[in-house]
């Protein structure tokens, strides 16, 4: 439970900056050209590739090129990786929903381009943004294939462990294991009840980072 927190966290500080500048970026500096259609489509590519080639290029990277064996740093970065291209098109998509009206007055107004990105065009693009973050949030807690090919099958068996280079099993980890690999006679039991505790706590991060947008509303009404 603890790596499975960790590592979302990390990846989440890795990936919502860099998904959000880069859905930004395309929404308002890209130019319409070849390339950034070109660029457009290899992030939709890549947001529909699947998992286990993230973990393939996880090993790649942090197991062999680096050597550093199987740890949180390389699941939770892999992890990055893999939410990054979904990141960049919510936000894109957002940003490019709200209406022309706003971002016209907020230039008549005598904002620059960057207050109005900060100031009118996130906060209201903010439901698409957060709704994206949940889903990235959830897809990264409940990802096994990643996780065991760039952070393994086993932790470093002390609790509060933060060493970004320990190894670092998860609860969806934990449970493929203990389905497919486990001889203990309640396996089954172990499997269905980490898998009620795996849901509850996705549905749990849903709500947690749906609570201020619903704070939001209720004010503005």
């Amino acid at each position: 439970m603890f790596n499975s927190f960790y590592m979302l966290i990390i990846s989440l500080i890795i990936a919502v900056p860099l998904g959000m500048a880069s859905g930004i970026y395309l929404a308002e500096f890209a130019p319409d050209n070849k390339l950034i259609g070109l660029i457009r489509i290899c992030v939709e590519g890549l947001a529909s590739v699947p998992s286990i080639i993230f973990g393939l290029f996880g090993i790649a990277l942090f197991v062999e090129m680096f050597e550093l064996g199987l740890t949180i740093i390389g699941g939770a970065v892999s992890l990055a990786f893999l939410n990054l291209p979904v990141l960049t098109r919510v936000t894109e998509e957002a940003i490019r929903a709200v209406p022309k009206e706003l971002r016209s007055a907020s230039f008549a107004l005598g904002a620059t381009h960057l207050q109005t990105i900060r100031k009118v065009l996130i906060p209201a693009g903010l439901n698409g943004i957060v709704t994206g973050i949940c889903l990235v949030a959830g897809r990264a807690f409940g990802e096994s294939a990643v996780i065991i090919l760039t952070a393994g099958v086993t932790t470093s068996g002390m609790m509060w462990d933060f060493n970004l280079l320990s190894p670092g099993e998860t609860l969806a980890v934990h449970l493929w294991y203990v389905q497919s690999e486990a001889i203990v006679p309640d396996a089954a039991d172990i499997s269905a009840k980490a898998a009620a505790v795996l849901l509850f706590i996705v549905l749990a991060i849903n709500i947690v980072f749906r609570i201020p947008l619903w704070i939001k509303e209720r004010k503005l009404r």
